[in-house]
């Protein structure tokens, strides 16, 4: 049975002295790291935790985060990785759809969690706090972990296959946070996929550039070099001068970035100034990819392969490095583990050129949504998941996507769904109706422009109403643009027409 946890114990014993990971300039060998996971599995069974009890974790990528990773793996625990943009209130509503019974944070976050403990049913041993000063309701996790035993855990086995290994978090268009059930026989054939996709080896050394409460971070680029049992390099937080200052110190072979990363090392770096020619591939995916953004690294010697995927299947399609010149804005070519088709209304495969759905079905599939099985069937019909994004294929069997189906945006690498908003505004006694939309940033890909219908006789400024969203969302989904409406465009089924909203702000563009 497919356990996650086992990689580990297996690279201890055949590497234990390879640096598995390096944590702001501290590394850790193969043999330690093992060793911390067992530390932490002894404290979690001491403390009552069990195969299927969820596990939540508030933390900026450290060493750590994969200690908890592997650890929960080898127990049969379950994950549950805690977006820190979100605001208390979202928070709180996943640690409670969770059932979360243990919450791991920083102190960073202290603050937060102390305004939601007062709603969670936790007692004071179930928060655990990496770093100092940590509050005093909290278990100190270093020193609780260096009181425990170094040796492997009992139950070592008893999990694994078809048990949740994470429920990962992606808010749906209907404003209600929804967890994608992760199993460990997900996570083992997208590190597959991922093998292939980098062509990986236990010499590679990778940047971890994206937060690991995200898939990206966590299952598509951390989790597939430890698997071959590579090196890591993981920082709290990357700038753009620091990741190209590591890759040249440490000889990177692999570097994968959003999109928005590498405009800001373009704006802000000189690559002529870094040594790096030890990477051998380059990579970006998560978002749209201006065409105008993989040209120019084409015209500095560097080719960008696209990556298309999503929480619920992991890695969709890929662009290998030799066709990414020739297929630019192409996302690529379906994975190895996996069916992937793009179809029309009626289920039917498309013509080349035509738009259509992608749908997917295979071994990276997640189980379901998380106490949800309205939304998983809505989603996995006849054992095929509908994205919801819209693509087309052309003559050779590459994927170019077209839009999103739903109305989600991205705004610098993060999903934003509209209805999360509107679902708040709706709540200022001045509102009466609103609709929200992604617009174009040069910064941020996206940003967020709500259109605002107000009560008869009532008045407010664009500032006041982007306000009222401060600490209720995520500062990251707040929009940057406010504008007032008579009224919103609208089927005559109720549904408000957000094509015709995206062209009053063409229209209104200077």
């Amino acid at each position: 049975m497919i356990n996650i946890g086992d990689w580990l114990r297996k690279w201890s014993q055949l590497q234990p002295q390879k640096h598995a990971l390096i944590f702001e300039g501290r590394p850790f060998t193969y043999r330690e790291f093992n060793q911390r996971t067992n530390q932490l599995s002894h404290l979690l069974l001491g403390n009552g935790v069990r195969k299927g009890d969820r596990v939540a974790v508030l933390l900026h990528n450290c060493h750590q985060y994969l200690e908890i990773f592997f650890t929960l793996s080898k127990i049969g625990a379950i994950l549950v990785p805690l977006n820190w943009r979100l605001a208390g209130p979202e928070l709180e509503f996943i640690l409670k759809d969770s059932g979360s019974g243990v919450l791991i944070f920083e102190p960073e976050f202290e603050e937060v969690v102390a305004t939601i403990r007062p709603n969670l049913n936790l007692s004071n041993g179930n928060y655990m706090a990496i770093g100092e000063p940590h509050p005093i309701w909290a278990v100190d996790y270093e020193k609780a972990i260096s009181k425990q035993p170094v040796h492997e855990p009992l139950n070592q086995g008893s999990a694994g296959g078809e048990d949740p290994h994470i429920i990962m978090y992606t808010s749906g268009t209907t404003g209600i946070p929804k967890g994608a059930v992760l199993s460990h026989r997900k996570t083992f054939f997208n590190v597959l996929n991922a093998d292939i996709v980098y062509n990986l080896t236990s010499n590679d050394i990778v940047i971890i550039s994206r937060p690991m409460f995200h898939s990206g971070g966590l299952l598509v680029e951390a989790s597939p070099v430890l698997y071959k049992g590579g090196t890591i390099i993981i920082r709290k937080r990357f700038r753009p001068r620091e990741i190209l200052e590591t890759a040249q110190r440490y000889r990177v072979t692999i570097l994968e970035l959003p999109a928005v990363v590498y405009q800001f090392i373009l704006q802000e770096c000189d690559l002529s100034r870094y040594d790096l020619r030890s990477i051998r591939c380059y990579f970006t995916g998560g978002e749209r990819i201006p065409v105008s953004l993989l040209k120019e690294y084409l015209n500095r010697g560097i080719t960008l392969s696209q990556i298309f995927g999503q929480t619920e299947a992991s890695t969709i399609a890929f662009l290998s490095a030799e066709m990414a010149g020739k297929k630019l804005g192409s996302v690529g070519l379906p994975v190895f583990h996996g069916e992937v088709r793009i179809v029309d209304k009626s289920g039917t495969d498309v013509n080349p050129g035509e738009v259509g759905e992608i749908i997917i079905r295979g071994p990276t599939l997640m189980s379901g949504y998380w106490n949800r099985p309205d939304l998983t069937s809505e989603a996995i019909r006849e054992g095929w998941l509908y994205t919801g994004d819209l693509a087309r294929v052309d003559e050779e069997g590459y994927f170019y996507i077209v839009d999103r189906e739903r109305d989600m945006y991205i705004s610098g690498g993060e999903n934003v769904y509209p209805a999360e908003i509107e679902k708040v505004l709706f709540t200022h006694p001045k509102v009466f109706d609103v609709g929200v939309i992604g617009v174009p940033d040069e910064k941020w890909g996206e940003v967020g422009k709500a259109f605002i219908v107000l009560k008869p006789g009532e008045i407010m400024t664009e500032e006041e109403a982007l306000r009222f969203l401060r600490g209720k969302v995520g500062k990251y989904k707040i929009p940057k643009y406010g504008a007032f409406v008579g009224e919103l465009p609208k089927t005559a089924s109720g549904k408000i027409q957000k094509f015709i909203l995206k062209e009053w702000h063409n229209k209104a563009k200077p």
